[in-house]
């Protein structure tokens, strides 16, 4: 499962480039470029603000940032299928601003893993993190409407994402107080993920976990209920702070994620 993980992704960069297929991207949905001196290149961004955004000039907003911005919005851009979580938030009329990172193409794995894998490399997503904090985050609050607290930042993502939007809330606790984690890699730096849980102070984050029964092996349920084991050994599960959905017969898929997204958002927020 995990080499086909790998070379699904790879499969994915290049299909992304050759898609012809129509924006389905909502007018709600905009992008900006911004350079990224963490990561020597420059990242596309892809915001969604909430359709009442400009009409209340007072109101501020909390922000979601997501990984692989490509697969976000607009089925033009993913490769096996989008989230739809534009159409999602404007169904429930959702006050929330999205920020969409869009991933490093072939330099994916490396952006969103945190450790070196010895058979696969990676591990630059303290690099990508620090983008994300330094660079990014500064510039969406100044030029939007936006809560910075922690409690009103959150980092979302799938798979690799799931991996380092966990790995974000271990290193920034005062950046990101909420996280999505679905389908999370922890296969990937499952020794050094659960090292650091094991280490943490004060772990006081939200988290959504989402995975399905049959994403490719056993690895992955059993991963979500360690991590779950880990989180409440550090606090009373009383208190609400982290959720956990096994979906029967879930795949490693869009669709998993995207039929997700809805009960994520209205937990956490």
């Amino acid at each position: 499962m995990r080499l086909k993980f790998i070379l699904t992704f790879l499969f994915g960069v290049i299909f992304c480039s050759s898609n012809a297929q129509n924006s389905t991207a909502s007018k709600q949905v905009s992008s900006f470029l911004i350079e990224a001196p963490q990561l020597n290149t420059t990242k596309k961004i892809w915001v969604y603000l909430p359709k009442n955004y400009d009409s209340n000039s007072k109101k501020k907003y909390p922000v979601i940032y997501m990984h692989d911005g490509q697969n976000l919005f607009d089925a033009k851009t993913s490769y096996v299928g989008e989230w739809n979580v534009d159409e999602t938030l404007d169904s429930i009329s959702a006050q929330v601003i999205v920020i969409g990172i869009e991933h490093g193409n072939e330099k994916r794995m490396e952006e969103l893993t945190p450790f070196k894998h010895e058979k696969y490399g990676g591990g630059n997503a303290d690099n990508y993190l620090d983008f994300i904090v330094q660079t990014l985050k500064p510039y969406v609050d100044k030029n939007y409407k936006t809560k910075t607290n922690a409690n009103n930042t959150a980092l979302f993502g799938s798979s690799l994402g799931g991996l380092v939007s966990f790995y974000g809330a271990l290193k920034y606790p005062k950046i990101f107080g909420k996280v999505g984690c679905f389908s999370p890699s922890f296969w990937f730096n499952r020794k050094e993920i659960f090292e650091l849980m094991r280490k943490a102070k004060n772990f006081k984050t939200k988290i959504y976990f989402l995975c399905g029964d049959n994403e490719g092996d056993d690895d992955m349920v059993r991963d979500l209920d360690n991590m779950e084991f880990e989180i409440d050994s550090k606090r009373c599960h009383c208190k609400n702070l982290n959720k956990k959905i096994i979906v029967k017969g879930g795949q490693h898929n869009e669709k998993l994620w995207r039929e997700g997204f809805k009960k994520a958002y209205l937990w956490l927020f």
